[in-house]
């Protein structure tokens, strides 16, 4: 950040007091700019015993599978927003569920929130940012191909609770990955 939203001027990055962490603060009328973390949600539609991927047709990783999923918008809850992500991408109603995943990426400042849901029927297909979806039973999903580490670790959570016949909300932090994974 260079200029202050508020007025225009020049911002320089500081401790304000009272605080502990550097803030971009505006040299001129001293708005303090504070920066958070994106939050990114999604669902996992389930249908039976298959659940519903989509193809990327967008960057990052374009061509690789993953839950529909995408950045909140403001004035929606987070279930709203995971409704609103699947139909976008996979043209598809669900029903949301309960929460499932909770995953801090600190290395990229997000947080991603995954919840369980219902397709509601099986009128979908790809969104302008999917090249396909699909419903994947679980020895079919395209393990080699899935786009991101959270949404890896979501579905082993998920194939897992549902080998073990109960379902829970998992809570996770994935660290800066090594050059060579996936992000």
């Amino acid at each position: 950040m260079k200029y202050c939203s508020d007025c225009g001027a020049n911002v320089t990055l500081r401790v304000p007091p009272g605080d502990t962490l550097p803030r971009h603060v505006c040299v001129s009328c001293g708005t303090i700019h504070y920066q958070n973390p994106k939050i990114v949600v999604g669902a996992i539609p389930e249908w039976g015993e298959r659940i519903l991927l989509c193809r990327r047709a967008i960057e990052p990783r374009h061509g690789f599978w993953t839950l529909p999923a995408g950045f909140m918008e403001n004035a929606e809850s987070t279930a709203e927003a995971a409704a609103r992500e699947t139909l976008e991408e996979a043209c598809a109603r669900i029903e949301v569920g309960e929460l499932f995943t909770l995953i801090s990426v600190p290395h990229i400042n997000q947080v991603h929130i995954v919840y369980r849901a219902r397709l509601l029927d099986l009128d979908f297909g790809p969104g302008e940012e999917s090249l396909e979806v699909a419903l994947f039973e679980e020895q079919d999903i395209p393990w080699d191909d899935i786009a991101f580490r959270t949404i890896a670790l979501t579905l082993r959570h998920y194939f897992e609770d549902r080998r073990r016949g109960s379902f829970g909300t998992h809570n996770a932090s994935i660290a800066l990955p090594p050059a060579a994974t996936i992000p």
